[in-house]
C-alpha cells in the first residue's frame, strides 16, 4: 500500500496534487481534522459529507483505550470510525511531547497501526522542543532517524510509512533532518513540533523552520505540517510548500467559545453579528449560539467550514497563480503573520527555482511585492537582453535623439523593451502610483542590466522627483531630468 505524490498545479511552492495512499486519493492542500473517538463534537461521517478526504486520529489513544481498542483491531479503523476515506494515526508523539514518556515502542506503534488498519502510519518520533538546548535537539533527533529507519527496515519499501522531519529550531539540523528522511526513501514527510512555534505566534521562526526542511526534502515527497489548523496561516504555509495541515483547533477554539475567520479568532461572548456564509451562521444569530446547548458543536461546524473553505480557496489561487495575492491579503490580519510573511520574501531566490513561468496577475500591494519571486526573476533575465551600444531607460516612455535604443521603465520591475509590453509580468501587473520601495526595486533592474552589459553605456531619463533615488541605486549611468 504504497505512497506517491503527484504536483498537476503549482504556485511559488504551494502544489495543487493528488496524494495517493494504496487505492485512494487525496486532493491537496488538505486539512486532516483531528478526530478524537471519545470527544466527538462532529462525527468523521458529518466530516466525510462536508467533502473531508482524510482524516488523522492518534493510534496511542485507540491502543489504551478499553472502549474502542479491541473493536478496532477486530473490525479495523474505518469501520469503528465510519469514514471510508483516507485515515492518518499518529503514533503517541504527541503524549510525548506532552508527558515525556509513553508506554508503547516504536514497533509496537507501528505494528498497532498496521494492524487497525490505518492508512498512514507514523513512527514514534521524538517531537523537540522549540525551547530545548542544541544538544538536547541533536540527541533527540539521533533518536529520531534510528526509530525511522527501523520501521523502514521492519515494514519494508511499500508500507505507508510517514517519515517526519525534526530538528527542533536550527535550520542546519532540520537539513540534515530533512536529507536523512529523503534517503530512507520516505515520500511522504510531515515537518514535526512546530504547535509552539503556532501557540506563540512565532510565525517567522516557522517559515525559518519549513524553509529549511524543504531544502533537503525531495520535491517529489508530500509534506505534511503537523498541527497546524488556524484557516489564516494555511497560505503562508502553503506557500512555503506544506501539502496537508492537521489540526484538532476547529474543536478546541470551539470548547473556548472561539469563532474561526481567515484573519483571526472572535470570541463568541464579543459577537453581535456573524461574518460568514456557513449553514450555522446564516440559520443562528450569535446570541442563539450562545444560549444553546449545542453551542459547541455548532461552533465546531462553523470553524470547520470556515477552514475547509479556506482550503478551497488556497488550491483555486494554486491554480489561477495568486497565491502571492492571496498570502499577502492573508498575513496583513496579525503583524505576526506579517513579519513571517517578509521573511519569505527574503527566500525568493529559492522560491524562485520551484515558482511557475507565467501567472494571471501581478497585483503590487506593498514594499513586501518588491521582492516577490516574479521580480526576482525579471530582473535576473535581464541579463539575456541585448541592448544596443547607447541606451535609454526613459521613465516617461518619452523618446529622445542620440540613443540606439530605448527601453521602458515599469517599477518594480525595471526597465524593458516595448517589444515585452503585453507579456508577462510587465502586461498583466498592476501597479498603483509609484512609491519610493518600488522605484527602488526597478532601479535595482536597471543596474542589474547595466552590469551584465558592460559594452552598452545606460542612460537614464526620469523626473526630477526620482533622480536622487536613481543617482544612488544606478551610480555610474547617467541621467537625464525633466
Amino acid at each position: 500500500m504504497a505512497i506517491a505524490f503527484e504536483s498537476l498545479y503549482s504556485d511559488i511552492a504551494g502544489r495543487c496534487g493528488k496524494l495517493t495512499v494504496g487505492r485512494k486519493t487525496i486532493k491537496t492542500p488538505a486539512l486532516l481534522p483531528v478526530i478524537n473517538p471519545h470527544l466527538n463534537l462532529v462525527t468523521p461521517k458529518e466530516i466525510r459529507g462536508m467533502g473531508v478526504e482524510a482524516i488523522i486520529t492518534n493510534a496511542y489513544i485507540f491502543s489504551q483505550s478499553k472502549q474502542y481498542r479491541e473493536q478496532a483491531l477486530l473490525e479495523g479503523l474505518h469501520k469503528v470510525l465510519d469514514f471510508d476515506g483516507v485515515i492518518m494515526t499518529d503514533s503517541g508523539s504527541f503524549q510525548l511531547s506532552v508527558y515525556g514518556q509513553v508506554s508503547v515502542s516504536n514497533i509496537e506503534t507501528l505494528s498497532f497501526q498496521r494492524d487497525i488498519q490505518s492508512d498512514i502510519w507514523v513512527p514514534l518520533d521524538i517531537p523537540t522542543s522549540p525551547a530545548s538546548d542544541r544538544k538536547t535537539t541533536e540527541r533527540e533527533l539521533a533518536i529520531t532517524m534510528e526509530r525511522l529507519a527501523e520501521a523502514r527496515e521492519t515494514f519494508g519499501p511499500d508500507a505507508p510509512l510517514a517519515g517526519p522531519v525534526q530538528g527542533g529550531i536550527f535550520p542546519d539540523l532540520r537539513e540534515e533532518a530533512g536529507k536523512a528522511v529523503a534517503d530512507l526513501g520516505f515520500p511522504f514527510c510531515p515537518v514535526g513540533a512546530v504547535v509552539p512555534l503556532m501557540e506563540q505566534y512565532r510565525y517567522r521562526d516557522l517559515v525559518t523552520v519549513v524553509m529549511a526542511a524543504k531544502r533537503t526534502l525531495p520535491r517529489s515527497a508530500c509534506v505534511h505540517l503537523f498541527g497546524a489548523g488556524h484557516p489564516s496561516m494555511f497560505a503562508l504555509t502553503t506557500a512555503m510548500g506544506c501539502d496537508l495541515f492537521d489540526s484538532a483547533a476547529y474543536a478546541l477554539y470551539a470548547k473556548e467559545g472561539r469563532y474561526m475567520t481567515t484573519h483571526g479568532s472572535y470570541k463568541l461572548a464579543e459577537l453581535t453579528e456573524l461574518p460568514c456564509a456557513c449553514g450555522v451562521c446564516r440559520t443562528h444569530s450569535a446570541e442563539e449560539i450562545r444560549s444553546s446547548p449545542q453551542r459547541e458543536r455548532l461552533l465546531a461546524l462553523h470553524n470547520l467550514h470556515v477552514t475547509i473553505a479556506e482550503i478551497a480557496r488556497i488550491r483555486q489561487a494554486i491554480v489561477d497563480g495568486t497565491l502571492w495575492e492571496l498570502v499577502d491579503e492573508r498575513c496583513r490580519g496579525h503583524p505576526q503573520l506579517l513579519a513571517g510573511y517578509r521573511l519569505l520574501t527574503s527566500e525568493a531566490p529559492a522560491l524562485d527555482r520551484v515558482d511557475r513561468v507565467s501567472k494571471r496577475r501581478f497585483f503590487y500591494r506593498g514594499d513586501e511585492s518588491c521582492t516577490r519571486t516574479e521580480v526576482i526573476r525579471y530582473q535576473e533575465m535581464l541579463a539575456r537582453f541585448r541592448p544596443g551600444e547607447n541606451v535609454l531607460v526613459a521613465f516617461d516612455g518619452g523618446a529622445r535623439e542620440g540613443f540606439d535604443e530605448i527601453y521602458l521603465f515599469k517599477p518594480p520591475f525595471g526597465p524593458f523593451p516595448k517589444e515585452l509590453k503585453e507579456t508577462f509580468p510587465i502586461g498583466q501587473s498592476e501597479i498603483p502610483e509609484w512609491d519610493e520601495a518600488m522605484v527602488r526595486q526597478g532601479c535595482r533592474g536597471i543596474r542589474a542590466l547595466a552590469d551584465s552589459h558592460p559594452e552598452s553605456t545606460i542612460t537614464i531619463g526620469c523626473s526630477r522627483r526620482w533622480e536622487s533615488i536613481v543617482r544612488q541605486e544606478v551610480s555610474g549611468c547617467g541621467v537625464l531630468t525633466e
